[in-house]
């Protein structure tokens, strides 16, 4: 996992607060909902793939073990 991938998932976390926020105030509940949703899918599809390879790291290590 690189520093970007941190960096990234902030610039998400600031945007979808800031949008939230506006959209909030104007009266738009539910596009300030759907702008979290997206935000939070845009982060899984990134974080997925390392969780994927953690839980791969993990099995092998119990693997050769055994």
């Amino acid at each position: 996992m690189t520093i970007n991938l941190i960096f990234k998932i902030a610039a998400v976390g600031i945007l979808v607060s800031v949008l939230g926020q506006v959209l909030k105030h104007s009266g738009r509940d539910e596009q300030a909902f759907l702008v979290s949703l997206a935000g939070l899918i845009l982060v899984l599809m990134w974080v997925v793939p390392y969780i994927q390879e953690l839980f791969e790291t993990i099995e092998n290590l119990f693997m050769v073990g055994m």
